[in-house]
């Protein structure tokens, strides 16, 4: 019960719920272009196939990848085990700044000029999520009301 009630508990702030909807608005199209292939994406099979064929990620690190950005996305809309969809994404940032963005520096690529993207995108959404695995869902969330409805700690 104690492990819930550290999951579950928040600060219910109107900031902390402001950072939740930003990181699972920008993470929702993301994800949906992985799973159902909406706003230009592959898919499921063609991100799972680019993922493990391409990228050489092994199949269940690449599942969960994918999960994080699309399921996780949706939990942090809702407010639903924020933390835990927060630790998700903070995940798939790491892994993408060690593996792939920071060989092209803090900028992103606006003028098109180099090569691939930098890291600063990434950096912004880890620090975004670190935020939520520290102080939870915030005002208006699942997780609050499901605090509320466990029996207090004694």
């Amino acid at each position: 019960m104690k492990f819930l009630h550290l999951l579950l508990n928040t600060d219910r702030s109107l900031s902390t719920l402001l950072l939740r909807l930003v990181l699972g608005g920008v993470f929702f199209p993301h994800g949906a272009q992985k799973v159902l292939g909406w706003f230009g994406g592959h898919g499921f099979t063609g991100t799972m196939d680019f993922l493990t064929g391409t990228m050489h990620i092994p199949a269940v690190p690449a599942f969960l990848a994918i999960a994080a950005e699309f399921a996780g996305a949706i939990a942090l809309l809702l407010g639903l085990g924020t933390r835990i969809a927060a630790l998700g994404i903070a995940s798939v940032m790491v892994v993408a700044i060690v593996t792939v963005h920071a060989q092209f520096g803090f900028f992103m690529n606006w003028s098109g000029s180099q090569p691939g993207e930098g890291f600063e995108y990434h950096l912004l959404a880890l620090g975004i999520a670190v935020a939520l695995i520290l102080r939870g869902g915030g005002k208006w969330s699942a997780d609050a009301s499901l605090a509320n409805a466990l029996p207090s700690e004694n």
